[in-house]
């Protein structure tokens, strides 16, 4: 297994079965611009097995740190150190960035992101609790 850094639209959109939804060509592109955005693909030969991505966010008393956005393994591959290697990659892309830390939040029930986390050398912090808006309404 191989992880590459993604700076090519074609090459996520190959990909496209390792995402929720098909990706959106000019969000892809826009995601792809942004200096503080990466996306990273684990490959089995020529096939893409897993991807993640990150995004840096910077606050002026913090710093910047990476935000582990999404995680996704393709069903065969699972249960095959493809997603801690993803996420241990990123870590380290993190590092070599500067950021002071990287997290990421996830469902209470979702029992396999919380092993491939901890696999990957993550810490459970206190429960919190997440809101959100729809901005589109």
């Amino acid at each position: 297994m191989r992880i590459e850094r993604i700076s090519d639209a074609a090459a996520v959109h190959a990909a496209a079965d390792l995402f929720d939804a098909p990706p959106l060509p000019d969000a892809t592109k826009k995601f792809l611009a942004l200096p503080g955005h990466h996306l990273l693909l684990a490959y089995d030969g020529d096939r893409a097995v897993g991807m993640i991505t990150g995004v840096e966010l910077t606050h002026p008393d913090k710093g910047t740190e990476m935000f582990v956005y999404e995680l996704g393994v393709a069903e065969e591959s699972r249960r095959r150190g493809v997603g801690s290697a993803l996420v241990t990659a990123l870590a380290e892309l993190a590092r070599e960035r500067g950021c002071y830390g990287m997290w990421v939040s996830t469902e209470r029930d979702n029992v396999a992101a919380h092993r491939t986390y901890r696999r990957a050398g993550a810490d459970e912090e206190e429960p919190f609790l997440m809101l959100s808006w729809d901005v589109t309404r």
